[in-house]
């Protein structure tokens, strides 16, 4: 990772940070993304610097905002001259059952899930055709094992797989497209899954029989840009062991 450069979209905090920490301990610069975690970023952009004078960097945008996402890439190059990897880790998470369902909530979790990591590719394709660069995206188990209440966030890390699938055929040879699709890391935010009976009985499904860690992703995510040259197209499952005995 030495000399490289990588763009982590929510990259302030949970999974996100835990991503750059990473992949800045193991020499790369980071552009952290972040649309509203402002203390967090610059904090965490304060951290990565105090170790490595100008090795970390901050952009702000809207990803829902897709005009502003060239913008975005722009900045990035600009500040350090390059980018090696993009991560597409932001993402919104809730229910929505069928029935209450509204073009509000289309527009945010696709948008965010899948919209956004498509155009965001779109940015910034020709820096990483130049650079023979890598794209990270950060699905889900439930793309194939759709969550119940949860259609449309279900739908779009489904249409983030078949995204990253298309990206690797479409930007080969030069760019290496891949996915990670995570379990029980970081429990989601929201009064519904306080409930500790719920988690018990979720982390009873997995086959290690515990949680994992953010860093489970994040080693993941590292081992994909920087260690594996004949790997596109796939999807990597860190779940435990999940996804095949639910």
């Amino acid at each position: 990772m030495q000399g490289k450069t990588v763009l982590v979209t929510g990259g302030a905090k949970r999974v996100g940070a835990a991503i750059v920490r990473r992949l800045h301990a193991a020499g790369a610069n980071v552009a952290i993304h972040f649309r509203s975690s402002a203390y967090e970023a610059f904090s965490l952009r304060g951290e990565l610097n105090d170790l490595r004078e100008g090795s970390a960097f901050c952009v702000q945008a809207d990803l829902l905002e897709c005009a502003v996402l060239p913008r975005m890439v722009a900045e990035v190059v600009e500040h350090f001259g390059q980018i090696d990897a993009l991560v597409n880790n932001a993402s919104s998470f809730y229910a929505t059952p069928l029935a209450g369902i509204d073009t509000a909530q289309w527009n945010d979790l696709v948008g965010t899930n899948l919209k956004a990591p498509l155009f965001l590719a779109q940015a910034t394709a020709p820096e990483l055709r130049r650079r023979h660069g890598v794209i990270v995206n950060i699905v889900d188990i439930h793309a194939e094992r759709p969550m119940r209440g949860h259609l449309l966030y279900s739908m779009a890390k489904s249409g983030l797989v078949a995204l990253t699938k298309a990206l690797a055929q479409e930007l080969a040879p030069q760019v290496r497209v891949n996915a990670v699709a995570p379990g029980v890391i970081i429990w989601p935010e929201g009064d519904e899954w306080n409930d500790e009976e719920a988690r018990r009985k979720i982390v009873a499904h997995t086959l290690l029989k515990r949680e994992g860690e953010p860093d489970d992703i994040a080693r993941t995510v590292q081992f994909l840009i920087a260690d594996a040259p004949y790997i596109t197209g796939q999807v990597i499952t860190v779940d435990g062991g999940r996804s095949i005995n639910i």
